[in-house]
């Protein structure tokens, strides 16, 4: 019996006949490892030099000696105010843009209106428009508003940007939810509002975890809209804050690249979070 077992698992790892050993995507799955672990390795154990050892040594040499001062000087040039501020905008934007989206992808999947129609058909036009060539007016519209240099300021346009995709995102999601449920609902005399809260909401969830990430992101790293509505320190955000360790007579990297550790933190922490709802809402809309 032993032996006969034996046989059988030889049989299965033994090469079928036919078949090669795919050399061509494990040379490509290294590569892409390599071009991912790199950075990384870059980026860490640089913000974990000092300055003299980085100066004196390769950018990829191993260090001699490793030091959390850059860490700590981080803090003190006011990164705790920075961070506050970015979560801020970050919070703000999501906030602004599930309270929009979400009933708009319920009115564009449940209604028949020409209006919504036509309304879905500005959104999907909104995807073609960049932030950069229509940043002119919206600085004059945040200024007439009386909105300059604030957080405020950053929050409208970045909300305003991501709209778009993020109706798209939550439509596809919401087509996936069967018809027969909302026609349940409403033999038991459900209105319009108990179906968007006991229906649409708890399955809407990885549409909403998508858009969440995705907006998240994008307040995150926005650099043109801090550049541009706002000036003072008191509300600047992490991309501008990362000039702090950038003079005229030089760049800080250890210290740069010890910022751009701490403020990657938070994303990644909102990325490991929410991955399974972000995978499920992104294959939204496929199944149909």
């Amino acid at each position: 019996m032993a032996a006969g077992m034996l046989t059988r698992v030889s049989a299965r790892l033994r090469p079928r006949p036919g078949k090669r050993p795919a050399y061509a995507s494990g040379l490509g799955a290294a590569l892409w490892l390599l071009a991912v672990v790199v950075p990384l390795y870059y980026l860490v154990v640089t913000s974990l030099r000092g300055p003299g050892d980085y100066m004196s040594q390769g950018p990829l040499s191993i260090p001699e000696s490793l030091t959390l001062d850059n860490y700590i000087n981080v803090f003190e040039v006011g990164f705790l105010g920075f961070l506050t501020n970015s979560l801020i905008v970050g919070t703000g934007s999501i906030a602004l843009v599930l309270l929009v989206a979400v009933p708009a992808a319920f009115a564009i999947v449940r209604s028949r209106s020409r209006m919504v129609r036509v309304g879905f058909m500005l959104f999907l036009l909104g995807l073609a428009v960049p932030a950069q060539a229509v940043i002119i007016p919206i600085y004059l519209i945040i200024t007439r508003l009386n909105l300059y240099d604030s957080l405020t300021a950053i929050i409208l346009p970045t909300a305003a940007f991501t709209l778009p995709i993020s109706v798209v995102v939550l439509t596809s999601s919401l087509r996936d939810v069967p018809g027969e449920l909302y026609e349940a609902m409403a033999l038991d005399g459900a209105t319009t509002w108990q179906v968007f809260l006991r229906l649409v909401l708890p399955l809407s969830r990885p549409g909403v975890a998508t858009v969440a990430i995705f907006v998240g992101l994008n307040a995150w790293n926005n650099f043109i809209f801090p550049l541009v509505l706002t000036q003072s320190e008191s509300t600047r955000v992490l991309p501008l804050g990362l000039w702090s360790f950038q003079t005229q007579y030089g760049t800080d990297v250890p210290g740069l690249m010890a910022a751009v550790v701490l403020s990657a933190v938070p994303i990644l922490a909102l990325y490991l979070f929410g991955r399974r709802q972000l995978l499920s809402g992104l294959a939204a809309g496929f199944g149909k």
